[in-house]
């Protein structure tokens, strides 16, 4: 198995952090890397983090070795860049891009991408870019695609959290939550359930008002699309239950008593999930031609180094 890590902004943590995780696993399972960034930063890195990964220089996949580094750009990073320049911004979209193109080309089996910063790329002149999510499923010519976290605390206890919306602002996420997207949401949290090979698919949904809206009197989405969504989903024969209130239905999925949860925003989902497992949260992107995941922090411009 070939995976890819694309090595996020170089000037954050993740190309450190995506070292540092090679050294502790690559050895121990079979599959091969090819790190998808600027050369000199990881050989750079690698001494200095006494990694002793020794990347090679990729020149093709029947070359022996098991981790190796390709830089896609023509030309090497300058060193000393300042934290989120346009430099470093262009660059992970760059490395972000090769990653998925690789993988749609059966080339690699599979991506991770280390973070990037969304800010610094729209400055750089992206005003397109919305996430990394959203970037690989128009890539991918993807549709049907959902953001998924999942993670478990210290004690193996699991969450895992789809979105029905992912990067829209407060103001308009009323908006964008349709019986559609809703649908998709749930159908792609069940599927990842049994992808992951758990006994049950039980998928638990979410009201996007407090209370649930308390019967339409506190905001009616859960009457007139949620409602109708989980009911599809339960004709379709799926394990739904919802719409739920947030800050009650979390706890208990936190206990078992589903195996995902899906959220209507970014924070609702996030907040807690984050809250338990931040040290091993995984985001995925479920629904994506190839599998796709990557950790759940951002660039961490303030402790890279």
């Amino acid at each position: 198995m070939w995976i890819g890590i694309s090595l996020g902004d170089p000037t954050g943590i993740g190309p450190e952090v995506a070292l540092k995780a090679l050294a502790a696993e690559a050895r121990s399972d079979d599959a091969r890397y090819l790190l998808i960034g600027d050369e000199e930063l990881v050989r750079r890195l690698d001494q200095k983090l006494d990694t002793k990964l020794s990347p090679k220089k990729f020149s093709g996949k029947t070359e022996a070795g098991r981790v190796f580094v390709h830089n896609p750009l023509p030309d090497s990073l300058p060193p000393d860049l300042d934290a989120g320049s346009a430099v470093a911004a262009q660059a992970a979209v760059a490395w972000l891009a090769q990653g998925a193109e690789r993988c749609l080309k059966r080339e690699l089996d599979a991506l991770v991408t280390a973070p990037v910063n969304k800010e610094a790329i729209i400055r750089a002149g992206r005003n397109d870019f919305v996430g990394q999510t959203e970037f690989l499923s128009n890539l991918a010519g993807a549709e049907r695609t959902a953001m998924m976290l999942l993670g478990h605390d210290d004690r193996g206890r699991w969450l895992r959290v789809a979105l029905a919306t992912t990067h829209v602002p407060i103001s308009k996420v009323a908006a964008h939550i349709t019986k559609a997207n809703v649908e998709l949401a749930i159908e792609l949290a069940a599927q990842a359930c049994r992808d992951l090979g758990l006994e049950r698919s039980r998928v638990a949904i979410c009201g996007l008002n407090p209370h649930a809206g308390e019967g339409g009197k506190i905001g009616d989405e859960e009457e007139r699309i949620i409602k109708p969504a989980v009911q599809a989903a339960r004709q379709r024969g799926l394990d739904v239950v919802g719409p739920l209130s947030a800050d009650t239905l979390f706890y208990n999925a936190y206990r078992g008593a589903c195996d995902a949860v899906v959220a209507m925003y970014h924070d609702q989902g996030l907040a807690p999930l984050k809250m338990v497992a931040f040290e091993s949260g995984v985001n995925w992107t479920l629904g994506l031609p190839f599998i796709r995941s990557s950790p759940d922090h951002g660039t961490a411009f303030d402790i890279a180094g």
